[in-house]
């Protein structure tokens, strides 16, 4: 396992050109996220995809998020997008939500097929810039089964040990809360998961949303 700073924004260019490579090359990269570190892969990667299922005792069923560099990316994986996920977007990405829709059918990957995919844009910078080199990364917690999710590298190299090939080391993460999971592969705005975006705030946007997580 390479191990590389990403503390200093000035000279962490290359570290990220390195994960950035291996990443494409369907290699698993430990990342940090706004709320912990996390196992990233390229999307696309059934190698990746499959590596990380197995560094976290996951079976195939279970849907994994995808992370992207835009809302321009998303019109390439998710399909119907409606007017109210594009409105949340341009709210709230980058940031700590979730949408879950449709994925693009003709897409050749291994995540599961009659699940919604998850998509969200990250605020954390180090993964920002690492998307912007790679496109759309699967990304899920470095935690083990029950385990808290990490902040530090070497929480995660505890919990998982060296289930990566690259990892971007930007220092302790605050803890904070996971994203919001908003569900809008149907007509309507449904809130699965409450997290960092309040229904509040998102009520700004979509007045009809639908609070499924406190039913």
């Amino acid at each position: 396992m390479v191990r590389l700073d990403c503390s200093d924004r000035n000279g962490r260019g290359r570290s990220i050109s390195t994960a950035a490579s291996a990443a494409r090359r369907g290699d698993v990269v430990l990342v940090p996220t706004e709320s912990s570190y996390g196992l990233a892969t390229d999307a696309f990667s059934v190698r990746g995809v499959r590596s990380i299922r197995w560094a976290k005792g996951q079976m195939s069923q279970v849907p994994l998020p995808v992370l992207v560099p835009s809302v321009m990316t998303v019109g390439g994986i998710a399909a119907g997008m409606s007017n109210e996920a594009r409105a949340l977007m341009t709210a709230f990405w980058p940031g700590a939500l979730t949408l879950l829709m449709r994925a693009q059918p003709t897409l050749a990957w291994d995540l599961p097929t009659d699940a919604p995919l998850a998509v969200r844009m990250p605020l954390n910078p180090v993964l920002l810039e690492l998307l912007d080199k790679t496109g759309p990364l699967v990304v899920t917690a470095a935690n083990g089964a029950g385990l808290p999710a990490p902040l530090t590298v070497d929480e995660a190299i505890e919990q998982l040990g060296e289930a990566w090939v690259v990892a971007l080391d930007a220092g302790p993460i605050l803890p904070a809360e996971p994203s919001t999971i908003v569900d809008v592969t149907g007509e309507g705005v449904v809130i699965m998961r409450h997290g960092g975006v309040s229904a509040e705030l998102l009520r700004e946007i979509c007045p009809e949303l639908v609070d499924a997580a406190s039913a």
